[in-house]
C-alpha cells in the first residue's frame, strides 16, 4: 500500500509544497494597525458616551470594544497558530484557534446586540436628555476609525474565517457610527430623544443576523463538516475515474482553517497497477478541479482486505 502525504513507500518520489502562506498570518499586519486605531478610538467614545449620556454612542463604544477584543483574539490566534509543531502533540499545529477566535467575535457580538436592545426599550419609554453636539463629534471620529479598519480588513475578509469574523464587527460599527451621526443631527435639531434608543436598536438588529451566519461557519469548521460548496459526491466519482481505480472508499473531506481545506480518502485499484501514477493522478484531480492541495490517499490492491471493517 502506499499513501500520499509527504512519504513515498517503496520506491520513488512524490514531492509536496505546502509553501502557501495561511490566510490569517498574511493579514496579520493590517489587523494589528486595526487593533491599534479602534482601541485609541473605543476609549474615547466610552469616555464621551458617558458624559454625554447617549445610549447610541455608548451601544457604539460597546461594539467598537468588542471590535477591539476580536481584533485582539484574532491576533494572537493568528500567532498561536503559527507557532504550532506537527512534531509536538498538535500534530495538525494550532490553526484550529483562529476559528475559534471567530466564534468566540460571535458571541461578543450576539451579547452586545442584545444589551443595547435591552437597553434601548427601557430607555423609548423613558429618554434621556442627549448632548448632540459632542456625541456627533465622537461619532464622526468614530466613523473615520472605522472606515481606516474597514479598509484594512476587507482584502483578508475574503480569505479567512477569523479576519473575516472581525471585519463583519468593524462594518457593523462603521453603520452604528453612521446611526450615530444621524441620530445626532435630528436630536439637535428636532429635540426628538427617543431618537437615541431607536438607533440602539437599529444596531442591534443589523448585528444580529451577520453574527449568526459566522457563528455558524465557525460551528461547521469545528464539527469538521464538508466544505459547503464541496461537493463529495462528485470528488468521488472523479476519484473512481482515475485510470487504475476500481472503489473509493473512506472519503472525508474538511476545513482546518480558514483557505485550508483537507481530503483524506481510500483508493483500491486493480492488482498490477502503479500506487505512484494513481496518486499523481488523484492529487491532481483534487487541486486542479477543487482547489484542495492537502490530501492523505492510501492505495490500496483490490485483493487488500480489512479496510471495510472501519465504518466511521
Amino acid at each position: 500500500m502506499a499513501d500520499e502525504h509527504g512519504h513515498d513507500h517503496g520506491g520513488g518520489g512524490h514531492a509536496h509544497s505546502h509553501a502557501s502562506i495561511r490566510s490569517g498570518e498574511r493579514h496579520k499586519g493590517k489587523l494589528f494597525t486595526a487593533f491599534c486605531v479602534l482601541a485609541a478610538l473605543m476609549l474615547v467614545e466610552m469616555v464621551a458616551g458617558i458624559v454625554t449620556g447617549s445610549l447610541a454612542l455608548l451601544s457604539d463604544a460597546g461594539h467598537m470594544l468588542t471590535d477591539v477584543l476580536g481584533l485582539g483574539m484574532a491576533l494572537a490566534a493568528i500567532q498561536l497558530a503559527s507557532r504550532g509543531s506537527k512534531r509536538s502533540q498538535n500534530t495538525f499545529g494550532l490553526y484550529r484557534l483562529e476559528i475559534l477566535a471567530a466564534l468566540a467575535n460571535s458571541v461578543l457580538l450576539f451579547g452586545v446586540a442584545f444589551y443595547v436592545l435591552y437597553e434601548a426599550v427601557n430607555r423609548i419609554g423613558d429618554p434621556v436628555k442627549i448632548d448632540a453636539g459632542p456625541v456627533l463629534v465622537v461619532a464622526v471620529l468614530g466613523l473615520a476609525a472605522n472606515l481606516i479598519a474597514f479598509a484594512l480588513l476587507r482584502e483578508g475578509a475574503k480569505e479567512s474565517l477569523n479576519v473575516q469574523g472581525a471585519y463583519l464587527e468593524v462594518l457593523a460599527d462603521t453603520l452604528g457610527s453612521v446611526g450615530v451621526i444621524v441620530g445626532a443631527i435630528t436630536i439637535s435639531l428636532t429635540g426628538w430623544t427617543w431618537v437615541d434608543p431607536v438607533v440602539g436598536v437599529a444596531i442591534g438588529m443589523w448585528i444580529l443576523p451577520r453574527t449568526w451566519k459566522l457563528g455558524g461557519q465557525a460551528v461547521r469548521v469545528l464539527v469538521q463538516a464538508a466544505p459547503p460548496e464541496l461537493d463529495i459526491g462528485a470528488v468521488a466519482a472523479d476519484l473512481a475515474a482515475v485510470t487504475g481505480v476500481v472503489d473509493v472508499h473512506d472519503l472525508h473531506a474538511w476545513t482546518l482553517t480558514s483557505d485550508m481545506e483537507v481530503v483524506s480518502a481510500h483508493l483500491m485499484v486493480t492488482t498490477g497497477t502503479d500506487a505512484h501514477g494513481v496518486l499523481d493522478q488523484a492529487r491532481a484531480v483534487l487541486a486542479e478541479r477543487y482547489g484542495i492541495d492537502h490530501a492523505t490517499l492510501q492505495v490500496e490492491p483490490e485483493d487488500h482486505r480489512g479496510c471495510d471493517d472501519v465504518n466511521w
